[in-house]
C-alpha cells in the first residue's frame, strides 16, 4: 500500500516523541530527511545578560517532537538518533489528537506572540471567529487586561498562549 492510500485511509496519525533535551531541531531534521512529517514549535525569548540582551530560539515544548506516522511502522522513528520514545501507553503508542497539532500549527504559521503556558483542565473552550487564527480552537484565559487563546496537547499536559481580541471569540458548547 503507498504512503497515500495508507495516509487516506487514516493509519498516518500525529505522535508525540520524547527526545533528549536539546535535540528538538535536530531529531525533526534528521525524521523529515527520512520522509516523515515532524513538527517541533518554537518561540523567541529575549534574555538579559550581565553586559547585553540576547533574543534565542526555544522549544514549544522541550523534550518533545511531533512526528505523523503509521503506529505499525514504527522502528524508523525509534531508530533515529536522540528519540527517547514514542509517547502512550506501555503497549501501543497514542495519538495526538489532530485538531490540536492543527491548532498548533496555525498559531505558530503567524507572526504572533507565542509562549508556553501552565496546561489548564478547567477554562471556557472558544474558537476564533475572525483575523488570521480563524477557526482555531482553545481555552480563554484573561490575563491583566489582555486576552489570551491557551492551546494545549492534552497527551502531554502541555499548553502555549497566543494574544487574541476577545471580540473574535465564541465559547463552544
Amino acid at each position: 500500500m503507498s504512503a497515500e492510500a495508507s495516509n487516506a485511509s487514516g493509519r498516518f496519525r500525529w505522535y508525540a516523541l520524547y527526545v533528549r533535551s536539546n535535540c528538538e531541531r535536530t531529531v525533526q531534521d534528521s525524521l523529515e530527511g527520512k520522509g516523515y512529517h515532524a513538527f517541533s514549535p518554537s518561540y523567541r525569548m529575549r534574555r538579559k545578560r550581565a553586559d547585553r540582551t540576547k533574543d534565542v530560539i526555544l522549544p514549544l515544548f522541550p523534550g518533545y517532537v511531533f512526528c505523523k506516522f503509521d503506529q505499525s511502522a514504527r522502528l524508523p522513528i525509534l531508530a533515529t538518533p536522540s528519540v527517547v520514545r514514542i509517547v502512550g501507553g506501555s503497549k501501543e503508542p497514542e495519538p495526538v489528537d489532530e485538531k490540536e497539532i492543527l491548532s498548533i500549527q496555525t498559531v505558530v504559521q503567524f507572526d504572533r506572540a507565542i509562549k508556553p503556558w501552565p496546561f489548564l483542565r478547567e477554562g471556557q473552550q472558544v474558537q476564533i471567529l475572525a483575523g488570521a487564527l480563524t477557526g482555531t480552537v482553545g481555552r480563554l484565559l484573561k490575563v491583566k487586561n489582555d486576552y489570551r487563546l491557551v492551546l494545549s496537547i492534552t497527551l502531554l499536559q502541555r499548553s502555549v498562549a497566543v494574544d487574541v481580541d476577545r471580540d473574535s471569540v465564541i465559547p463552544i458548547l
